[in-house]
């Protein structure tokens, strides 16, 4: 059976270039690999075709005498190619093992080929939980907070090593950080056993830092935070988190802000509602009221004759600042009438009189109370 062309194998147009060759094994070895298409008997030979496919075209001399010669080029042992047939292990595994560092040398730490691993690293960022009280949310405020991290060594400057040493390049692993070994088709890799991942060795590490090149030191910071702040507002600080590993960059400091809980006001976004007694009388006859305001102010608020509780009203802009701009929200006032308790005799014969003066003034309203308190009555019976 003749074979197929290698940049039909693979889905190509004659003439691609490495990327595209390298980008359509990868979808085809992801698509064809046998242990994700076992109910498929083609599939293990279409994955070794586009294997044998690749090969060839990685390699720029056997490309090349391939867009010249074709199949041909590789016949009598030329190119150094393998005529019909599945290909060796060997060649399988590099082909492969190409494959799998695209495909996850990034997660596994860096691809074959990226060079010595640095034995700096990033520090890591810290989080920071600072309670506020809704004041604080409303004007913002500088405050001094104090972390617990990790910073430079101060006596071998952040290398590990004592008095101006340096540290080796590992032995073992020749600076990589990592080592691997090949398991039939597959290379697996592992942090290297003798430096630990760090690339590096070193023979006289810091008395101060014991080789790590950092301390443990509570850090003092100012904080500025801004109006209108809520619970779950992230603030980042760049460069305050933990100090990297053997010189390397320091990390981030987040802090999360979390607002109190307030004994009068409660908040919704940029709004404010809060409950606001008033008496009978001011409810019945109408009037004023002052009431507080989150800035610590006072505002007058006209209560409309004959108003029951539950009523809400608005105070515009009295409400938080918006955290990024566009003004304030508004505050909303909810009434709660009050029924007197304690009464003086002379406010009791009011509050009949009141009543006699009700039922007069609403004949059918006194019916039907009358007629509720006899079913009550009856009930009872």
């Amino acid at each position: 059976m003749a074979k197929r062309d290698y940049y039909e194998v693979l889905g190509l147009a004659r003439g691609a270039d490495a990327d595209a060759i390298k980008k359509a094994y990868r979808q085809k070895a992801k698509e064809l690999h046998p242990d994700r298409n076992k109910d498929n008997p083609q599939a293990e030979a279409q994955f070794k075709e586009a294997n044998e496919a690749y090969e060839v075209l990685k390699d720029a001399d056997k490309k090349a005498a391939y867009d010249r010669f074709g199949h041909a080029a590789f016949e009598n042992g030329m190119g150094g190619g393998a005529r019909g047939g599945p290909r060796g292990q060997g060649d399988f595994a590099s082909a492969f093992s190409d494959v799998f560092d695209d495909l996850f040398g990034d997660f596994m730490g860096g691809g074959r080929g990226g060079g010595r691993r640095s034995a700096a690293q990033r520090g890591n960022d810290l989080r920071y939980n600072l309670r506020i009280n809704l004041e604080d949310a409303y004007a913002g405020l500088q405050k001094t907070i104090n972390v617990p991290t990790a910073v430079t060594c101060g006596s071998c400057k952040g290398t590990g090593a004592e008095g101006g040493s340096e540290p080796q390049t590992c032995p073992t692993c020749s600076g990589m950080g990592k080592v691997r070994a090949q398991q039939g088709f597959f290379t697996v890799e592992r942090t290297c056993p003798t430096c630990s991942g760090m690339g590096q060795t070193i023979k006289n590490p810091c008395q101060t830092c014991h080789g790590q090149g950092r301390v443990q030191k509570e850090k003092s910071l100012s904080v500025n935070i801004p109006a209108g702040v809520e619970t779950g507002t992230r603030i980042r600080l760049a460069g305050e988190g933990e100090a990297g590993m053997r010189g390397g960059p320091t990390g981030d400091l987040y802090i999360f802000i979390e607002v109190n809980a307030h004994a009068l006001f409660e908040r919704d976004n940029t709004n404010l509602y809060c409950r606001v007694p008033v008496s009978i009388a001011t409810a019945a006859l109408g009037g004023e009221i002052e009431v507080p305001t989150i800035d610590g102010g006072r505002s007058r608020v006209k209560v409309p004759e004959g108003s029951q509780t539950g009523r809400q009203m608005r105070l515009r802009g009295k409400g938080m600042p918006a955290l990024r701009g566009g003004g304030f929200g508004d505050m909303f006032i909810e009434l709660a009438v009050e029924t007197p308790v304690k009464l003086t005799a002379r406010q009791r014969e009011i509050l009949k009189e009141f009543e006699k003066l009700s039922e007069e003034n609403n004949p059918q309203g006194s019916s039907f109370f009358n007629s509720v308190k006899n079913f009550w009555d009856s009930m009872k019976g």
